[in-house]
């Protein structure tokens, strides 16, 4: 038994995109299969097609839109690496990346002259991203130059454009309607712009905010203190009890290094980012561009952030709701995936 697959680098993610059409329809036989895709529960996910990280072990399901303002739809799942549990609370702005050339590599989408924009419906919150896909010779291009950091050499350039991201998950842009709060002495800023996130000093828990990811994970009692102030946050934000769930994301803060505009260091939420998520980045640069913020610079045009992979940049503007990142993506495989077993339930293709 196999499934259609096509496995595509979306920024500094890899994920595999599925058509709707070739997955279970019922979401709970659906993510059984997932998991046995993926290889998960697993911290190699040895048998499956899982990294072994969040950040590869990510899912799209794409298909037709019956929205007239979206030609796909796009539904972002995280398989979880450890435990045998599939999450949608979010959408994957580097996943995102790769919704493009996978609709008009799948036939959802046809090529319109030299750049394609690609109009996707992100099912988890129901925003509308336009993802313009270069496509010179009727068919994507992957080719280019444009530098991403955090994925080796160049590839063609791919404008991502948000639209009404703000209140993705939580209730609004700013949650609590406070530019800044105060969780257990801590100040912060609480924001949702396509990904709940909350910013704080580094220095406010005894970081730098110059570390590796490495050396932050290790640090036992960082993290258990980042986790407290996490499910705090999720109350505030109207998010209810997130022991269990991947948002709000905590993103340390602290001044540029590197000449940029911000320095970051991302915890998704108990792994550490090695770079940044597209939907966090933006949420982040939303938040620099925000008087009143925790993180906010006088700040025009791009904004820089850097982080362990190098930077992402970011524009936006607030008064007009509108965001958008630079990105690229690539395909890196199509074929058929096998489960790990047959389960009970689950119609796939021979």
């Amino acid at each position: 038994m196999s499934v259609p697959v096509m496995i595509l680098r979306g920024g500094t993610s890899k994920g595999a995109y599925f058509l709707r059409d070739d997955l279970p329809s019922e979401p709970g036989v659906r993510d059984r299969l997932l998991l046995s895709i993926m290889g998960s529960p697993d911290p190699r996910q040895i048998d499956g097609i899982g990294g072994g990280h969040p950040l590869t072990s990510k899912v799209a399901v794409v298909s037709r839109s019956a929205d007239p303002a979206a030609d796909v739809d796009y539904l972002f799942l995280q398989v979880q690496v450890e435990q045998a549990r599939v999450s949608a609370e979010q959408p994957c702005g580097n996943i995102l990346a790769g919704v493009g050339p996978f609709a008009l590599e799948s036939g959802l989408v046809t090529a319109s002259g030299p750049v394609t924009p690609v109009r996707v419906r992100m099912v988890n919150t129901g925003a509308l991203a336009v993802v313009s896909v270069p496509t010179p010779d009727g068919r994507p291009e992957y080719s280019g130059d444009t530098a991403l950091s955090g994925v080796p050499g160049t590839a063609a350039r791919i404008e991502v454009e948000f639209r009404d991201t703000a209140g993705s998950v939580a209730s609004g842009l700013l949650p609590t309607g406070r530019e800044s709060d105060d969780l257990d002495g801590v100040p912060a800023t609480l924001i949702d712009n396509g990904m709940p996130v909350v910013l704080i000093a580094a220095s406010s828990v005894g970081v730098t905010g110059y570390e590796t990811p490495t050396r932050l994970e290790y640090d036992e009692r960082l993290r258990a203190r980042i986790e407290t102030l996490r499910l705090k946050a999720g109350e505030l934000m109207g998010l209810g009890d997130v022991s269990r769930t991947t948002v709000p994301k905590m993103c340390l803060i602290a001044p540029p290094a590197h000449g940029g505009t911000l320095s970051t260091r991302m915890f998704i939420p108990h792994r550490v980012h090695t770079s940044i998520g597209v939907l966090a980045a933006v949420t982040v640069g939303t938040a620099v561009a925000m008087p009143g913020s925790v993180a906010f610079t006088a700040t025009s045009g791009t904004i820089r952030l850097e982080h362990p992979g190098g930077f992402s940049d970011v524009v936006v503007d607030l008064a007009a709701g509108r965001s958008a990142v630079v990105s690229t993506a690539r395909l890196l495989l199509q074929g058929r995936v096998f489960p790990r077993q047959t389960l009970e339930g689950v119609v796939t293709h021979g």
